[in-house]
């Protein structure tokens, strides 16, 4: 029994890790679905739901005024969750005819305020992004040439972390991130990737069902929606958002468990994501999303089951050397600047909180039930992302 968990762990972390991204490039590779990209120039609504932004709200309508895409097929919609800051004054007060502000009194969540603003939208695409990002000018054009091909619902931006002034974690983070993108773009080109960027992505209208207003990933659950209608949710790298890389472990915590925990709440909330038969991408979304909430798991087994085998010798004891080597890493890295600055540590001390963090949105997901609200912290010094959605 302990070699079966033993090697039963192993292959599940190998498999997630490793032999998933491995196999879906190369049925990429060898079963593309090509996209027929096409100008496309609908009218579209970019919109953007913030919460006490006044630092930041004209910035980020300015990066989407600056689109290149046609001035009088474009709006800007900005709904505002219950701000108590000057956030909806400081829109109105902009008085340009391409921007609207949806004032919502109550503090509710991103999801409802979602809901309500894409129901108020008339446009045939809408485009959905966070305030703290901007957009390079190309993006709206970009991301709507996908969607001439009308085989396709949603399409995601690509989050580009900044590298200026980047600490070592941040770097692992950022080689973590580069991994990530890599899968997603991978399932675009086979079906549909299981989610998208949430900081930049594009919806055709009629796609867009209400999400239960406690979501707390709209970027999961809004294109999967789209792919069980039959609809494709691809990735498309030339439509950039910027964001800071997380400068700490703290910080990316916060983030991190938060998404993991929207994660459980996405299967607890719609459990035909789990159904080979209703999920078209039902392969890719096992693969991608619900193993790598399985990891830690499987790496507590691993450990446990090889320090029992280790006794043994030979190749078990040689395996358990290199799992402490690979836990005590990040510990070093801590202690010795010059340990923190090998490559092979950002990777493992990205990795191994990364799994924790697994762990941490289980229990966030079982005890808070606010799940669904974001903190703002508007500065945009340091990690801007820390706390948002």
């Amino acid at each position: 029994m302990v070699h079966f968990i033993f090697w039963f762990s192993l292959a599940l972390l190998a498999y997630t890790y490793v032999g998933y991204p491995v196999a879906v490039a190369l049925w990429a590779r060898v079963f593309p679905r090509p996209v027929k990209r096409a100008p496309f120039e609908p009218a579209v609504a970019i919109v953007v739901v913030v919460h006490n932004e006044a630092s930041r709200v004209e910035r980020k309508i300015a990066t989407c005024l600056a689109q290149d895409y046609p001035a009088d097929r474009l709006r800007i919609v900005i709904a505002s969750d219950g701000s108590t800051d000057n956030t909806v004054a400081l829109v109105e007060s902009l008085g340009h005819r391409n921007v609207t502000v949806l004032p919502f009194a109550s503090r509710r969540g991103k999801a409802a305020c979602l809901n309500d603003a894409i129901a108020a939208c008339t446009e045939e695409v809408v485009v959905l992004t966070d305030a703290r990002q901007m957009l390079n000018p190309e993006a709206v054009r970009c991301l709507l040439e996908n969607l001439a091909d009308l085989t396709i619902g949603a399409v995601s931006g690509e989050l580009m972390l900044v590298r200026d002034d980047m600490t070592p974690f941040g770097e692992g983070v950022d080689a973590y991130w580069r991994y990530e993108k890599f899968i997603r773009q991978r399932e675009g080109l086979v079906h549909s990737a299981s989610g998208v960027t949430g900081a930049l992505y594009a919806l055709r209208r009629v796609c867009f069902q209400p999400i239960s207003e406690r979501t707390i990933l709209d970027d999961v659950a809004i294109p999967m929606q789209a792919v069980r209608a039959g609809y494709r949710a691809i990735f498309d790298g030339r439509a950039h958002a910027y964001d800071q890389a997380s400068k700490s472990p703290a910080q990316e915590q916060t983030r991190k468990v938060r998404t993991l925990a929207g994660n459980y709440q996405l299967m607890a909330m719609m459990p035909w994501l789990l159904v080979p038969f209703a999920n078209p991408i039902f392969v890719q979304f096992v693969s991608h999303k619900v193993l790598r909430l399985v990891a830690p798991f499987a790496m507590a087994t691993l450990l446990l089951a090889n320090l029992v085998l280790a006794a043994r010798g030979g190749a078990y004891a040689v395996f358990l050397a290199a799992q402490l080597a690979g836990y005590a890493l990040p510990l070093a890295g801590r202690a010795v600047p010059a340990v923190a600055a090998w490559r092979l540590t950002k990777i493992a001390s990205a990795f191994v909180l990364l799994n924790g963090y697994a762990v941490l949105g289980l229990v966030q997901f079982l005890s808070n039930r606010e799940g669904h609200l974001w903190q703002s912290h508007s500065p945009v010094a340091g990690d801007s992302r820390k706390g948002q959605p």
